[in-house]
């Protein structure tokens, strides 16, 4: 095949496919086996799509007459799909790392909230926040993301929990998309909780009536184009019938329906997901038995938050019952300032240990399922003839080692690639970094 194309990967040891049919998602079974292959090319078109997967020696044939704009030596070496992070609440404002201090003292989250830290803590410093200010260090996170793997990333806002910083937390996500090169799939999360001075009702009356109408305004006008929908539906914040009302609101107006459920009290939530038609519910420790069967029935992904149970000092979500009941199983960082972890090679590591989840179960939860979880599995999340370039290669005989490695993959990844393109080139691979 002759002509330009934008990249070829050669002879990587493993080049681990995850998905090889065009599954939209993998259950238990399907995880069990990736698809591996062994001594194997990519190549990566100009429109930044993957043009031919298979043995180095097919790729070679097949592409003897083309031009690459660059070429990558992957002998020895493991290139995986790039990692999704499919729950993240990377933009706001204020430090709480003294929060860190009082939960290992012994203090919960819900008193820390109550006590008026948490949530209202970081809204407080992110309504002072100029937009400047906040995209700077979203930037800076992101790009931190980015080093770790990641090559989509869900981003919420919720830190604003009024119209004028949600709508400033929105522009400082949509900015990023057009902006960077990563994936960035938005969510209002203008519920995240109750405003002070308002109830419950109040606030989603507030949502249904002001903010939701604001975002579709801005969605007709082109100028915003957020995905999902979320609400923390929890015990003392958002309860399930307010839930329903907010969510239904946003399904209307096109937005995927993907929230905080069961989390730290059994809520119901999985159930009324199910009902709705979610496309994904987040956390879950709590979640009963019939909402596992629900989820299940429903092909509504569960996003699992390793890093959340574990720094709270949580039940851990029960991954293994829902993988054995047929749930489609996803992961995410949780990144926000309760739970500080941009890594999804961490969080593979502690879904593994505390989840009991195996390696090849956690990296399909971190490709393919996560991407599901956002809608975007069509695109994104396997290495497959038609879907986005977005690659991390490996330094490493085998791919395990990303998981394996805990905190390893600061020297372990070589380079992240979005859309052929490559955004993070570590620094032992010959030039310095750029980030």
């Amino acid at each position: 095949m002759a002509g330009e194309q934008r990249l070829l990967l050669e002879n990587a040891r493993q080049l681990v496919l995850v998905c090889g049919r065009g599954e939209k998602y993998l259950l238990q079974a399907g995880m069990a086996s990736l698809a591996v292959l062994q001594n194997a090319s990519l190549v990566v078109g100009q429109d930044g799509y993957i043009k031919a997967v298979g043995p180095a020696d097919v790729i070679r044939n097949q592409f003897s007459g083309a031009t690459f704009e660059r070429k990558i030596d992957c002998t020895g070496k493991c290139v995986l799909p790039g990692l999704v992070d499919a729950h993240t609440h990377p933009v706001w404002a204020g430090d709480r790392v003294h929060e860190f201090a009082m939960k290992l003292a012994g203090a919960s989250y819900m008193e820390i909230h109550q006590a008026g830290g948490g949530i209202h803590f970081t809204v407080e410093h992110t309504r002072k926040a100029t937009e400047e200010e906040l995209f700077n260090t979203f930037k800076h996170r992101l790009e931190r993301m980015r080093r770790a793997g990641s090559t989509l990333v869900e981003c919420k806002s919720g830190y604003g929990l009024n119209l004028e910083t949600e709508l400033k937390m929105l522009r400082v996500i949509e900015r990023a998309k057009q902006s960077m090169d990563i994936g960035i799939s938005s969510t209002y999360c203008g519920a995240h909780s109750v405003p002070k001075g308002k109830t419950a009702t109040e606030a989603a009356d507030d949502i249904i009536n002001n903010h939701l109408p604001k975002l579709k305004e801005l969605k007709l006008s082109g100028e915003m184009h957020v995905n999902n929908i979320d609400v923390f539906c929890e015990k003392g914040v958002f309860d399930l019938d307010s839930t329903r009302r907010i969510l239904q609101a946003g399904k209307d107006i096109g937005l995927q329906i993907n929230f905080h459920g069961d989390e730290l009290h059994p809520m119901k939530s999985a159930e009324l997901g199910a009902e709705l038609g979610a496309q994904a519910i987040s956390h879950l420790e709590e979640v009963s038995d019939e909402g596992i069967a629900a989820i299940a029935r429903a092909k509504c992904a569960a996003v699992l938050l390793p890093t959340t149970a574990y720094m709270l000092r949580l039940k851990q979500p029960q991954a293994r019952k829902m993988l054995n009941e047929g749930v489609i199983v996803a992961l995410g960082s949780d990144f926000n300032p309760n739970a500080y972890c941009f890594s999804m090679p961490m969080v593979m590591h502690l879904a593994c240990v505390n989840m009991k989840m195996s390696m090849n179960e956690a990296l399909a939860a971190a490709t393919i399922n996560a991407a599901y979880a956002l809608g975007k599995s069509d695109t994104h999340g396997s290495i497959e003839i038609g879907k986005q370039g977005d690659l991390v290669i490996v330094n490493s005989s085998r791919w395990e080692h990303l998981i394996y490695q805990f905190g390893g993959h600061q020297t372990l990844i070589d380079y992240v690639i979005v859309k052929g393109e490559v955004v993070y080139k570590n620094e032992r691979c010959g030039i310095t970094s750029s980030y």
